[in-house]
């Protein structure tokens, strides 16, 4: 059996959150695996740095005066089609990205304050 890997590729970035939401469920019930992230115990870290964070969640607080320019900055930065970035603008506040480097968090928060939207990192 040929596996094309471009192929699938292609599909999956022309589908629709909901579609992928459901590709994950079907996924996880074929195969009977999570695709939910592991989250590490708090308190065991050790060093110096140990409360420094290295990723971050970039939440749309409110999206503004500008509701059209920050969904179009929200489609930018998270490559989602008009419905699905106009969904989460409407639902703020809601996560634009989950689990981002300072810097990355830091410019999508530039970004979208520059279009009035009001933003919190997590």
């Amino acid at each position: 059996m040929a596996f094309d890997k471009e192929n699938i590729i292609e599909q999956i970035k022309e589908a629709s959150i909901t579609d992928l939401n459901d590709l994950v469920s079907a996924i996880e019930e074929e195969f009977g695996v999570s695709a939910a992230a592991p989250v590490a115990a708090g308190g065991a870290a050790g060093g110096a740095d140990a409360g420094a964070k290295d990723s971050f969640d970039v939440e749309l607080a409110s999206s503004g005066d500008q509701k059209v320019k920050a969904i179009k900055v929200v489609r930018e930065i998270t490559g989602l089609g008009l419905k699905d970035a106009k969904d989460l603008v409407d639902n703020a506040p809601s996560i634009v990205k989950e689990g981002v480097s300072e810097d990355e968090a830091n410019e999508i928060k530039e970004k979208l304050e520059e279009v009035g939207a009001g933003i919190n990192l997590k």
